[in-house]
């Protein structure tokens, strides 16, 4: 039988690097008819129209429902780990049942995948890109879970590997060769006529997602420097790149009084899929060769040119720029390479394996700044050196710079190219072992009443804990098993560790366990219940224990539930205003669910949310039915 392949990543058809990638090994895997292949697409709904177009099997990465989604966009951090497929990874798991899972992301977008029941019981690869050192605790810490963990540059690896994680292992993102290369100087001199570009313009060209971390500032500096000591060169700046996001590119131009006339763009017709070659006037322009009225946006992630235009555009320039803060690969400068131009980026993160002699390209240096926040390491690239490394290539003799070019494109071909991507993947693939689980996603309970066995090692103690009351298998690289020996070596007793594991279990239970709140209810007291939601904190529910009585006198004959979290029953317990104590859950953080709507008769006549506020939600309807507690009297 066939290998069942999920690969997970930006949908193949998205104009993103990770989405060409994806496309690239998609295709080679595809047509292997080794496997049998299956695209978890990011940015796609589950049955999107466009997961249909494919020859392998595709589904969104996103739920369908608008409902749940609405409900996923109120929660920022819900909404951007759906937009990575958090909230349908275990679907696609259950309903394809594969042998092998590989994801294709940033590190982040696959946060905790680690930790579900199915990761590691098939086999699971992570494929990521990592930019900046020190890298990302999440990317260290995950390491000793992650079996079969590759990333996309070597100095990733180097430092995983001196984190003592020795299984890490390069593998780069890929291009298909035939898809860039160097067009002869007629059809270029022909092209250039096309765009009204000067045979002798000197173009620098720069590739790139208009965001942050692309250094635009340092380029506008560098060129800036290279006209004033140049300015007979007829140089001039191609930005291939939404005008529309990031960098106000306009605004930079004139603060450093560069002529907009020399800065060209991309832009495409989202009608024809023509693209010209212009200076960049506004975001909407007329497409002049299919004539459609403002038809014409600069290129973005949504709508570009195919590889086939791209590979044009790279043949218009005399050199290829890249300066960024910190990056996972950079596509666009293997791309130049094999159209054989010469490449200039920042020499540092991925850049690293982009400027070395072998690459055939020259080095930009850059100075440190700490990443707010994150404290990484970022680069920014010094305009002195942009401007020197523009100007060695533009002094180079027409052969130097043929010589150069055929050079980079062959350290692409033998580096990154599809086909030798393809085949280390293949060889890691067919030495994964075959796949013993049934599949089941029943996660095991908790227990809370498991008592150890009195075991003397407390490594071992420690996993018996996890195994046998959070229903966990770690093993001694565990950052919680790591948290715990240290807190041992500090004095903790094992009475007050195994208390805490058990709590936890149980607030794990309730959590997991689907409120059902007609079976938490009096049979009853249906129309004379009051439900006060108060999850937090111990501080807020003793105040609120003030206002019980007055609550209890204003419907004498209602019942009062407390829904809190269980770290504050304790208050509670024996308060004779209060009915029940029942468990909070983020369902019931609602007034229309508790309350009633529209055909939902509702649980309680009057919720009271206390730690709430009415820009949050609507929370004092009661159904009109409140009272107020106070009269005023004429004296």
């Amino acid at each position: 039988m066939k290998k069942k392949i999920v690969i997970h990543s930006n949908h193949s058809r998205a104009f993103t690097g990770f989405g060409k990638h994806t496309k690239n090994i998609l295709q080679y895997l595809y047509q292997t008819d080794k496997y049998e292949i299956v695209e978890f697409a990011n940015g796609l709904a589950w049955d999107a129209k466009d997961t249909k177009l494919l020859p392998w099997k595709c589904y969104g990465s996103l739920p369908s429902d608008p409902q749940r989604i609405n409900k996923l966009n109120k929660d920022p951090n819900l909404a951007r780990a759906a937009g990575y497929g958090s909230e349908m990874v275990d679907e696609i798991i259950k309903k394809e049942k594969p042998d092998v899972y590989i994801g294709i992301e940033d590190i982040w977008g696959f946060s905790g995948y680690w930790n579900r029941n199915w990761w590691n019981k098939i086999n699971c690869m992570l494929w990521t890109t990592l930019d900046s050192l020190p890298l990302l605790p999440e990317s260290v810490s995950a390491a000793g879970k992650i079996k079969h963990y590759y990333v996309w540059a070597s100095f990733a690896v180097k430092e995983l590997q001196r984190l003592g994680h020795k299984h890490v292992d390069l593998l780069r993102g890929c291009l298909k060769p035939d898809n860039f290369f160097k067009i002869d100087d007629q059809s270029k001199s022909q092209l250039r006529s096309k765009y009204n570009i000067h045979p002798n313009d000197f173009i620098i060209g720069f590739v790139f997602r208009n965001q942050l971390r692309k250094s635009v500032p340092n380029l506008l500096e560098g060129y800036k420097l290279f006209l004033d000591k140049n300015p007979d060169s007829r140089a001039k700046l191609l930005f291939h790149t939404s005008w529309g996001e990031g960098w106000d590119i306009p605004r930079l131009l004139k603060e450093k009084g560069i002529d907009s006339n020399n800065v060209l763009t991309t832009y495409y017709c989202k009608s024809c899929t023509e693209f010209e070659i212009k200076k960049f006037t506004q975001h909407k322009e007329d497409c002049r060769f299919c004539g459609a009225e403002k038809t014409q946006e600069t290129t973005n992630v949504k709508h570009g040119v195919s590889e086939e235009q791209l590979n044009l555009i790279y043949n218009l320039m005399d050199t290829y720029c890249h300066p960024f803060t910190s990056g996972g690969q950079e596509i666009p400068i293997q791309e130049a390479k094999l159209t054989e131009l010469v490449t200039l980026n920042t020499n540092y993160s991925c850049g690293e394996d982009s400027c070395t002699e072998e690459s055939g390209g020259f080095p930009l240096d850059w100075a440190e700044y700490r990443e707010p926040g994150t404290q990484f390491i970022k680069a920014s690239t010094l305009p002195e050196s942009i401007e020197e490394n523009i100007t060695k290539v533009f002094k180079m003799s027409k052969e130097e710079r043929a010589s150069l070019g055929k050079k980079a494109r062959q350290f692409v071909i033998n580096n990154f190219s599809v086909e030798v991507i393809g085949r280390k993947l293949e060889k890691i693939i067919d030495g994964m072992p075959e796949v013993n689980w049934d599949y089941n996603f029943e996660k095991l309970k908790n227990d809370p009443n498991y008592n150890p066995p009195n075991i003397k090692d407390d490594k071992l103690w420690l996993i018996d804990l996890y195994k046998n009351i959070l229903k966990r298998d770690v093993d001694e690289t565990d950052d919680g098993h790591k948290y715990w020996m240290q807190e041992i070596s500090k004095g903790a007793d094992r009475n007050s560790i195994l208390k805490f594991f058990k709590k936890t279990a149980t607030e794990t239970n309730q959590k997991e366990t689907k409120l059902e709140l007609e079976d938490l209810l009096d049979k009853d007291d249906k129309g004379k219940r009051v439900a006060v939601v108060l999850p937090q904190s111990q501080k807020d529910v003793f105040a609120f224990t003030s206002i019980l009585p007055s609550i209890k006198r204003l419907y004498p004959d209602h019942n009062i539930y407390f829904f809190t979290n269980s770290d504050c029953v304790d208050i509670l317990d024996g308060n004779p205003n209060v009915h029940k104590v029942l468990p909070f859950q983020q369902e019931i953080d609602d007034p229309f669910i508790l309350e009633g709507r529209s055909d939902h008769e509702g649980y309680f006549d009057v919720a009271y949310f206390p730690n709430t506020t009415t820009q949050k939600f609507v929370s004092y309807t009661h159904n009109c039915k409140d009272k107020i507690d106070f009269d005023l009297q004429c004296i």
